[in-house]
């Protein structure tokens, strides 16, 4: 689940300026967090109802897991590079679907980690997200300069990650555990700082504001979950 980066570059009209732009960005980065929040609920709910019904045992016997977890990829990929393109029901629909199937995939860590230990750990991250997303709204200092060496550093990560399923380091996994929680630390402030800026790019054209928001949720949302994936490495207490 990598982060994606957001499609647009445009420039407010003169207008913008005149119509109260402020106000107007500000609730598209409102939005954007009510649509994150909205992921990560949806996405509770599926891993919950999955555990519940038994879903999850069925899933793991065969190669459904797999499946989900490839169209799941795919999906966001998707999403990410076609979201200016879609209309905005399916963009919505398509997030919606998108945090589903990561709700389904991420069921089994309730059969690895004790329910207490996933909950603070979930408290955690929100603390830990909330103060980041905080600090790149706020701050004065441009954050964009630092997009490529966070990109160069998230496809690090992810190589390394595919190298240790063969390797199986631990060494190698608490390395990648502790530069994945910088690194996502890191794009939580970006990708905030992101959305403040495109929402007032974008504050002109509604359908588009609200399209930059659904990828900015998405983006956030990726950042939520993977810096509370290694948190939990560190924080779970197995079953």
């Amino acid at each position: 689940m990598e982060n994606s980066q957001m499609p647009y570059e445009g420039q407010p009209t003169e207008g913008y300026y005149e119509l109260g732009g402020d106000v107007v960005a500000q609730r598209a980065v409102q939005r954007t967090f009510l649509w994150m929040t909205l992921g990560l609920a949806i996405t509770g709910l599926a891993s919950v109802f999955t555990v519940d019904s038994g879903l999850v045992f069925r899933m793991l016997e065969g190669n459904i897991y797999w499946f989900l977890f490839i169209a799941e990829i795919a999906l966001v990929w998707f999403l990410s590079a076609r979201v200016m393109s879609l209309s905005l029901p399916v963009a919505t629909g398509a997030f919606a679907l998108y945090s589903i199937l990561n709700g389904v995939t991420l069921s089994p860590i309730f059969l690895i980690y004790t329910s207490e230990s996933i909950a603070s750990t979930f408290f955690i991250t929100a603390g830990t997200f909330g103060a980041m997303a905080l600090y790149g709204y706020m701050t004065k200092r441009d954050l964009t300069r630092l997009g490529s060496l966070l990109f160069m550093a998230l496809i690090g990560v992810i190589i390394a990650t595919v190298v240790n399923i063969f390797l199986r380091s631990e060494i190698l996994m608490w390395i990648i555990t502790y530069a994945g929680i910088v690194l996502f630390v890191g794009l939580t402030a970006y990708d905030t700082q992101k959305v403040k800026q495109l929402a007032a790019q974008t504050a002109h054209d509604e359908e588009l504001s609200k399209k930059v928001s659904i990828i900015g949720a998405l983006n956030l949302y990726l950042d939520f979950i993977n810096l509370f994936l290694y948190l939990l490495r560190l924080f779970g207490r197995r079953n």
